[in-house]
C-alpha cells in the first residue's frame, strides 16, 4: 500500500507541474548551481515580487511533466540541477529577471524556456530579455498615437501666436 501511495504522489507532483506548464506565459529553465543561499533568496524574492513561480524540481519529474504537456523539445535543457520560473501575466518578466541575474551571477545559467507554448534556446531568451515590459510597450505606443495631436496643437497655437503679434 505504500508504495502505491508513493506512485500516486509522483502523478500528483507531475500532474501540477504539468498544469503549471500549460497554464504559464512563460516558462524559463536555469541551473543554480554554484548559488549561495543569499544569492537564491535575492532570486526569489525578485521573482515573487514580479508574481512568478520559482522551483527547483527533478529532472525526472520535469521530463513527465514536459510529456505530458507536449513540450519535450524542453527535454533538452534538463540537465544537471535544474530550477524553473513560471510566469503566469507578463512574458517578458521571468526572462528579464533571470537573465540580469545571470548577468551580475556567472553561477546562474539559463538553459531554456517555453514562451506561449513554444520552446525556445537560451539566445532567443536573452533576445526576449532586452524586450521592454509590456508598460514599457504601451506607454510607447501611446506616446507614438499621441505625437501628430501634439504636433498639430502646436502648429495651432504657432499660427494663434503669430496672428495675435501681427494684431
Amino acid at each position: 500500500m505504500a508504495n502505491a501511495k508513493v506512485i500516486q504522489a509522483k502523478q500528483d507532483a507531475v500532474d501540477v507541474v504539468t498544469a503549471k506548464l500549460r497554464e504559464s506565459v512563460t516558462t524559463v529553465v536555469v541551473d543554480y548551481r554554484g548559488l549561495n543561499v543569499t544569492q537564491v533568496t535575492e532570486l526569489r524574492k525578485q521573482l515573487r515580487e514580479a508574481g512568478i513561480e520559482f522551483q527547483v524540481l527533478k529532472n525526472s519529474l520535469l521530463r513527465r511533466a514536459t510529456a505530458a504537456a507536449e513540450l519535450t523539445e524542453l527535454d533538452e535543457a534538463l540537465a544537471g540541477p535544474t530550477a524553473v520560473a513560471f510566469g503566469t501575466e507578463d512574458v517578458v518578466a521571468p526572462a528579464k529577471i533571470l537573465n540580469d541575474f545571470a548577468k551580475k551571477n556567472d553561477a546562474l545559467e539559463l538553459k531554456g524556456a517555453v514562451v506561449e507554448g513554444r520552446v525556445i534556446g537560451v539566445d532567443e531568451i536573452k533576445a526576449l530579455a532586452e524586450l521592454p515590459s509590456r508598460e514599457g510597450l504601451l506607454s510607447m505606443l501611446l506616446s507614438v498615437l499621441q505625437a501628430p495631436m501634439r504636433n498639430f496643437a502646436l502648429a495651432v497655437k504657432a499660427v494663434a501666436d503669430k496672428e495675435e503679434q501681427g494684431a
